[in-house]
């Protein structure tokens, strides 16, 4: 399982990975794993600002609906328009081409909250 070095994870499986004033987020590698084949994105929150851990969308699987959670405030940029008709690229490559939004990060500080990889593979128990 990969973990990047290069991201910043929360409890709740989400990635961040800063850009100067903007932030890719997504799922993790291990989310998508347990979630199954994704079949269907749900983000409507685009122009919106999302407290910290708020829901900004879901994603849905074969078995189950899970809710995404900011990992830190920002205002919600861009949804990845890709996964609308490929959800899947959620499945594939969840640190690439499965970015689900762009975001404003609203308080740089909140990036020190969350958890590096090594944390997050505790946290996983990997």
């Amino acid at each position: 399982m990969n973990f990047p070095e290069n991201l910043k994870y929360s409890k709740d499986h989400e990635w961040i990975k800063v850009e100067g004033d903007t932030a890719l987020v997504g799922i993790t590698e291990f989310a998508q794993s347990e979630l199954g084949e994704i079949v269907y994105v749900d983000v409507t929150t685009e122009g919106e600002t999302i407290d910290k851990e708020g829901v900004f969308g879901s994603v849905e699987a074969v078995k189950t609906v899970s809710d995404l959670l900011m990992p830190v405030t920002g205002e919600v940029l861009e949804v990845n328009a890709e996964l609308e008709n490929k959800p899947e690229l959620i499945n594939e490559d969840p640190y690439g081409k499965g970015w689900i939004i762009k975001i404003a990060v609203s308080d740089n500080a909140q990036l020190d909250s969350l958890l590096s990889a090594a944390d997050y593979k505790s946290l996983i128990g990997k």
